[in-house]
């Protein structure tokens, strides 16, 4: 009987019983500590946050407070010397490899008293689960020697691997080094598949970092994010609230009209904004003028049309040189290029009146609609249909 365990399962059976166990806890970690913890994008009934932090403790050992404040920082220093876990300062490997160690050495009292405000600090978090952390997991282990038997050995270490391999590993150390992007935010996060069901939706990665406030992190049509589909079942039963998941910004049919709602909409959809450019603008440009480019930067077509649309801060030096060369020799192209920095300098621009921001906006479209240039004529009318409300 103690061999088998209570259930005596079948191996199949007990692998699909390790896989329904580690699929909560990637539920738990990406509905409770991402996206209600850490970023206040999602509302939790307590009882349903409770479940999950009681989860945690029996299968990761997690403290809220800890794995809080280190994503919290990690946004707030993304791939600089002080992010906890960036592939592009410390390597690949060692975030792959090691991203369980990183967490554990950036929780530093330090970042726990300035990133780490707002977490549970009841009696259970101060006396049970901080004071006695690893007995949660000592719990699982005796729960599925019981129910298990001897199998219950190896379903307890998949349990203990998944998160650092898959959250701390993948999400952390691939996320920011390999994948497609939708949006060009300021870091490196990528998007590592787009279909988000193995790690609960946070293989969009990319879609998160640039809407880090949003509780629905799929943003495109063949996208899938399997923990939205939770929150709205959840939803459906009072037990969860999302806060925002869009930007409050709506393309009118037939506005043709600049006013300071065009200006707002505008900033609030900011990174879709870029992404049409590069659609609309860019990337229509560079097949017409490639006929027109230089023998020595033909080659790199491909990648010089990317980086027209990228990150600045990404683009490595040895790009940078073959990226001025074809603005040096080609009018057209260093137009759109500085068209699409003075249009982002729109929303950097701090401490700016709303006015300011209109006069600048207009002034950006009489240039386009001036400018000779179709595909920039045509995106000056399509800036022009944005309102903060719908038609």
């Amino acid at each position: 009987m103690w061999y088998n365990g209570l259930l005596d399962l079948s191996v199949m059976q007990l692998i699909a019983v390790t896989l329904a166990l580690t699929h909560v806890t990637i539920v738990s970690v990406t509905l409770y500590l991402h996206r209600h913890s850490a970023h206040n994008s999602l509302d939790l009934h307590p009882a349903l946050a409770h479940f999950f932090r009681f989860w945690l403790w029996l299968t990761t050992a997690q403290n809220t407070k800890e794995w809080t404040a280190i994503h919290r920082k990690h946004h707030a220093k993304c791939e600089t010397e002080d992010d906890p876990h960036s592939p592009v300062v410390k390597g690949i490997r060692k975030v792959l490899f090691e991203g369980a160690e990183l967490y554990a050495e950036a929780a530093t009292a330090e970042t726990l008293e300035r990133y780490g405000q707002r977490t549970p600090e009841d009696w259970v978090e101060r006396q049970v689960y901080s004071r006695y952390r690893m007995l949660g997991i000592t719990l699982m282990a005796a729960v599925n020697l019981l129910l298990f038997g001897v199998n219950g050995i190896w379903i307890w270490a998949v349990q203990m691997m998944w998160i650092p391999v898959w959250a701390a590993g993948v999400v952390n150390g691939i996320g920011h080094y390999v994948g497609y992007r939708n949006f060009e935010c300021a870091d490196n996060a990528r998007n590592i598949s787009p279909i988000g069901l193995l790690i609960g939706g946070e293989e969009l990665h990319n879609n998160h970092h640039t809407y880090p406030n949003s509780a629905k992190l799929s943003r495109r049509w063949y996208e899938v994010d399997i923990g939205w589909g939770y929150i709205r079942v959840f939803q459906l039963f009072g037990l969860a609230k999302p806060k925002g998941f869009r930007p409050v910004a709506h393309r009118v049919p037939g506005k043709n009209v600049v006013d300071v709602e065009t200006v707002q909409a505008i900033a609030n959809n900011r990174f879709d904004i870029m992404r049409q450019y590069r659609k609309q603008v860019m990337e229509p440009a560079m097949r017409q003028q490639k006929a027109k480019l230089e023998d020595a930067i033909r080659p790199r077509y491909r990648k010089l049309k990317r980086m027209l649309s990228q990150e600045t801060s990404l683009i490595k030096p040895k790009d940078q040189v073959h990226l001025e060369l074809l603005l040096e020799t080609n009018p057209v192209l260093s137009q759109l290029y500085q068209k699409s920095h003075e249009l982002q300098a729109l929303w950097r621009r701090r401490g700016v009146k709303p006015q300011e921001k209109l006069q600048a906006l207009l002034d950006w479209c009489r240039d386009a609609e001036a400018s000779g240039i179709r595909h920039l004529e045509e995106f000056a009318a399509y800036l022009k249909a944005y309102s903060l409300r719908p038609a």
